[in-house]
């Protein structure tokens, strides 16, 4: 497969958002107390919220604030989705609100943005187009088929997993919150933003408040990392893997997102011509390689071999030959020790020791509980109560809830049947990665960030040999964005074609 890129047209600052006044069709002096009055009610209700609820009122009121904007136009929520959803599944995110589980801004964000949407979709029909038939039978009904026939096991669950706090849940309304309905939400959040792009005069422009929420998220960890004074030499030891995860995510994790931000960024930045730009992309690209390293996830630093590899194969050409030749003499002269240790780890050990113990430990233990259901699968999260767990009870004590392998999971939860779905579904999403990218209609722009989210995707899949999961985690919020981008891309195609 292979991209053909062609210079960047000159682009200008990000779209603004138009908001629609109400106007009065009364005497003026009539409407005018209400609308004065709204300002000091507001703040008098927020500062009350605030001196009950300390900083998570404030962080509610702000929500508050938030919403009302979104009414007006709710690609505004969306921006700030943009922004938020990355982090969201870090500690420095509040998770609940007025100790109330569930309520966030987050979560109150979406909601708003998803009313907003629908108000207008209502109103001039285009809610049609929301959610695509490929995304609904591929991908959505498979997962609510076996979160609804995993609810029915909730009760078999090894004990230890809610012992150890390493589950949120014991009974079934916690768990379809928890393994359902919190998955599904980074889906609808990924059709919030093609519905942005479709009604956007130049969609590229979403892409700003991307790279913002990637330096976000590199620089949790940088920073994090750098505060807490730990020597690498010990970052990057196998007793040390769940540092991060004091930020709410594990390092793994955090890797496969950096890898997906990287091959982004990277696709990206070879098209424009402005030096400014081109600058910018490649500190941003800098920043999330820095961040990378210091997840010391091998699975991340193969996503990154994987993604420079598609650049030099899909793009055959002499600047990119030296920018890489460069980057790589200087990448490996500039890393530590520690990194080629990490990389190296348990070579000449065996297959069980390069994969950390997971396969005599985990796979090969879990293929007997997929043969208790072959076709459909016992259920999501059906680790928690495999006869594997039950059998080797020690494995509940080292936080093992998941298989370590996204195929393996997909196969114990959903079975063959939800394995074939969900990969063709990605399959059709690599399809439609590589149309857009080759679509000479596009700015070189979104040309460069579709073939981008083809190498992320690609380097997502086989990554999940490993870890990671096929079905939406909070890692994979930069690739349902670009998802979500894609069907708006497409969207704005067939209303173009329809107009003419």
């Amino acid at each position: 497969m292979y991209f053909s890129l062609k210079s960047l047209r000159p682009t200008r600052g990000f779209e603004a958002m138009t908001t629609t006044t109400a106007r009065a069709t009364s005497a003026p002096s009539q409407p005018r107390f209400p609308v004065r009055a709204a300002g000091p009610l507001l703040g008098l209700i927020c500062g009350s919220i605030v001196a009950l609820g300390g900083l998570n009122g404030l962080y509610f009121c702000l929500s508050l604030i938030g919403a009302a904007l979104i009414l007006f136009d709710f690609r505004v929520g969306v921006v700030l989705l943009i922004l938020l959803m990355p982090i969201s599944g870090s500690q420095i995110f509040p998770h609940e609100l007025l100790g109330i589980t569930g309520l966030n801004p987050l979560n109150l964000l979406l909601i708003a943005t998803l009313g907003s949407y629908l108000l207008q979709a209502l109103s001039d029909g285009t809610i049609r187009r929301f959610l695509p038939a490929p995304l609904l039978w591929l991908y959505v009904v498979p997962i609510l088929v076996a979160g609804v026939n995993g609810s029915r096991h909730v009760g078999d669950m090894v004990p230890g997993f809610y012992i150890y706090d390493l589950i949120n849940f014991n009974d079934s309304a916690g768990y379809l919150r928890d393994m359902l309905v919190k998955p599904l939400l980074l889906v609808v959040f990924a059709l919030l933003v093609g519905a942005a792009v479709l009604r956007s005069k130049r969609p590229e422009r979403f892409l700003i408040p991307t790279v913002i929420s990637m330096w976000v998220m590199g620089l949790l960890v940088i920073v994090f990392v750098r505060l807490s004074g730990i020597a690498l030499a010990d970052l990057d030891q196998e007793t040390s893997r769940d540092f991060l995860t004091a930020l709410g995510m594990h390092a793994n994790e955090l890797g496969r997102m950096y890898a997906v931000a990287y091959a982004m960024l990277l696709f990206s930045w070879a098209g424009p011509k402005q030096y400014l730009v081109r600058i910018a992309l490649l500190a941003s690209m800098l920043m999330v390689v820095a961040a990378l390293v210091l997840t010391f996830s091998r699975s991340a630093f193969a996503g990154v071999i994987i993604a420079s590899g598609l650049y030099l194969l899909w793009r055959r050409n002499v600047r990119a030959l030296t920018f890489f030749g460069v980057l790589a003499v200087t990448g490996l002269l500039a890393l530590p020790n520690a990194v080629y240790e990490r990389v190296t780890y348990g070579f000449g050990g065996g297959l069980n020791a390069i994969t950390a113990g997971r396969l005599e430990g985990l796979w090969i233990p879990l293929l007997g509980d997929v043969l208790k259901s072959p076709i459909y699968g016992t259920g999501l999260g059906s680790t928690l109560w495999s006869e594997a767990m039950r059998t080797a009870g020690g494995l509940t004590v080292l936080g093992v809830t998941h298989p370590h392998n996204a195929y393996l999971e997909t196969l114990l939860d959903m079975g063959a049947v939800g394995l074939v779905l969900l990969c063709a579904y990605y399959a059709r999403v690599w399809k439609g990665f590589g149309s857009l990218a080759q679509d000479e209609t596009l700015s070189p722009t979104l040309k460069g960030f579709y073939e981008g989210s083809a190498a992320g995707l690609l380097a997502f899949l086989i990554a999940a040999v490993v870890d990671g999961a096929l079905t939406p985690r909070p890692e994979q919020a930069f690739l349902w964005l670009a998802i979500g981008m894609m069907y708006g891309q497409m969207n704005r195609k067939v209303t173009a074609g329809a107009a003419v």
